[in-house]
């Protein structure tokens, strides 16, 4: 958002564009600390969907464990980044916790 100011120098009149500061308010606290969980959260569930994606075709629509399993999982991705997301995963919902339980 912006705001436009009409300012003479000279003999010319210009205008000089600059955001408009807004007071920081519970409710704009609270919609600015809505959009950083709901980014967050966006990125939760993005790396959950990852996670899942290497392992659904190890389990049934019911999610029994299918006997394929038993001859191992070895994601595609490899087991560095694989774990990495699990961490990431971690990280992410750490954070909307943090975000829920601040206190003001």
């Amino acid at each position: 958002m912006t705001e436009e100011k009409a300012t003479n120098i000279g003999s010319e009149k210009t205008s000089i564009r600059g955001p408009i500061v807004l007071s920081f308010t519970p409710l704009v606290h609270l919609e600015h600390l809505l959009k950083v969980a709901g980014s967050v959260t966006q990125d939760a569930n993005r790396t959950w969907g990852d996670i899942w994606g290497e392992l659904k075709h190890t389990v049934t629509g019911g999610g029994m464990v299918v006997p394929e399993a038993k001859e191992g999982f070895e994601p595609s991705c490899g087991w560095p980044e694989f774990l990495e997301k699990f961490w990431l995963l971690k990280h992410y919902l750490d954070s909307i916790q943090r975000i829920c339980d601040k206190k003001h």
